[in-house]
């Protein structure tokens, strides 16, 4: 039986709450009125620590191309616009990876568990990086790392959803936003291995093919650590085993009671959600309010990751076309990138007390912004410091974003929902290399955040005009 749903516009506070007795409903009643303790920060820190890897291998793609020109491995720029024996090829070949993943193996969380998938993923990047530092043809090169893309791109939409539905409904934003902290502190690492490997030889290998072999075992380390991370108990619940599911909720509630030194507060009134069925993703997920909601994602998501990664992606390329010296534009983007988990944790302070879709809105003005006064201006201090202001407000979006989607879809099939609209932001970042190639070449760093500008104006309409409102309302009323 199909619930009654609300059109995307209006207010999503639901206020007929039935009261049930289903696990399910229970299951989340009881992780809703957790207090926020030091182990579900563990939790979110565990999970995060394999996204560090994930972030590192996005970053390090602007960060090692420096480098792979200078070897001849790969040309800045090519002749014709899809040219795959350059750099934007090499950026191609990471985003059509991430889109596979995201849109075609979207549905494995949701059948498999977010657990056992997030473990398979990681194992699946640390293989496929390791195999693409030893290649030597532009071909290997770029369809290694279009494998390797497949397996971050699951575990991207894999995260998203583990993180929101282990924490309880006032914790969401802060928790995606120490997610994001912990996964951007790659973005300095992998820049600062990249400022000093990336122009030097290290044991007979080229600097940027040490710096992904870096990732590459970081993240089989970190495969071992998370081990203690349990399975999502709503999904436990959704599936039917709910002896597993109890047993996760009990130790986490005795865990958190301990620490909290108080009696938990009684369940949240319960939300009753239909019986979960195998059915068709028609049946699922275009019906109103979903089929509105993916419309939306899908614009914003394209959109958003041309204007994201079309700068982070070319930072040093970008500050070489405003006349910055190759070894300095990794210095320079080193100090850039040392923004990205700043951005985080400043969201830590607000991302649950304004709504997420203001702070989208408003992190793409400031984008808007800067980037065009970025494309003007030739000096080494206020490069840097617009770059740092594009970084801190691109992060504010990423924060929030994250968990955006992943709240708008129910938990049945959250990780497919996501997939599907994250999979056009893998596709906008596939297309940002060629675009903005052509754009450099073309028309100059002006050029280049021209574009930039059109897409994140089109993100202010589509999420501030038609994004509802998120803040403060558990999963199951979001998806009542």
């Amino acid at each position: 039986m199909q619930p009654t749903f609300s059109a995307v516009a209006e207010p999503l506070a639901s206020p007929d709450v039935r009261v049930a007795t289903t696990p399910g409903a229970q299951i989340s009643a009881r992780m809703d009125r957790l207090p926020i303790t030091r182990h579900l920060w563990m939790l979110v820190l565990l999970i995060s620590l394999g996204g560090f890897f994930e972030i590192y291998d996005l970053i390090f793609t602007g960060y090692i191309a420096p480098g792979m020109a200078k070897s001849g491995l790969l040309q800045t720029t090519t002749h014709a616009f899809f040219g795959f024996t350059g750099i934007a090829g090499f950026i191609a070949a990471t985003f059509a990876g991430l889109f596979i993943g995201t849109f075609f193996f979207g549905w494995l969380p949701d059948r498999y568990g977010r657990r056992s998938v997030f473990t398979f993923s990681l194992l699946w990047y640390s293989i496929g990086s390791a195999i693409m530092a030893f290649q030597t043809t532009p071909e290997g090169v770029i369809f290694w790392r279009f494998v390797t893309g497949i397996g971050v791109g699951i575990e991207i939409i894999t995260i998203d959803s583990y993180v929101t539905e282990l924490v309880p409904q006032h914790m969401r934003g802060r928790a995606m936003a120490f997610n994001q902290m912990v996964m951007f502190a790659a973005a300095p690492v992998a820049a600062l291995l990249s400022y000093w490997l990336v122009p030097e030889t290290v044991f007979g290998l080229d600097g940027w093919r040490v710096v992904v072999l870096a990732g590459s075992v970081g993240a089989v380390i970190v495969w071992f650590i998370r081990r203690a991370v349990p399975e999502s108990p709503r999904w436990l619940a959704m599936h039917g085993r709910h002896e597993e599911s109890e047993r996760v909720v009990g130790d986490i509630e005795r865990v958190v009671e301990r620490e909290s030194g108080a009696a938990l507060p009684p369940p949240a009134t319960v939300v009753e959600q239909p019986a979960h069925r195998r059915a068709s993703l028609k049946e699922e997920l275009f019906v109103a309010p979903y089929r509105s909601r993916l419309i939306m994602l899908i614009v914003f998501n394209f959109c958003q990751a041309i204007g994201y990664y079309g700068f982070a992606n070319w930072v040093p390329t970008l500050l070489i076309g405003q006349g910055i010296t190759v070894t300095k534009s990794l210095l320079y983007s080193f100090i850039i990138a040392c923004a990205l988990p700043i951005g985080p944790l400043l969201a830590m302070f607000y991302a649950d007390r304004i709504q997420r879709k203001y702070l989208i809105v408003v992190g793409a003005l400031v984008v808007i912004a800067s980037g065009l006064a970025f494309g003007q201006i030739k000096s080494p201090a206020a490069l840097i410091a617009l770059g740092v202001l594009i970084s801190l407000a691109g992060q504010t979006i990423s924060v929030c974003y994250h968990a955006y989607q992943t709240e708008l879809f129910p938990t049945a099939v959250r990780c497919r929902a996501s997939g599907i609209v994250y999979s056009a932001s893998r596709a906008g970042a596939m297309m940002s290399g060629f675009i903005i190639a052509s754009l450099l070449k073309d028309f100059g760093v002006p050029g280049v955040f021209t574009g930039i500008t059109v897409c994140m104006l089109l993100v202010v309409v589509a999420i501030g005009l038609f994004g509802p409102k998120t803040n403060g309302l558990r999963l199951e009323e979001l998806n009542h």
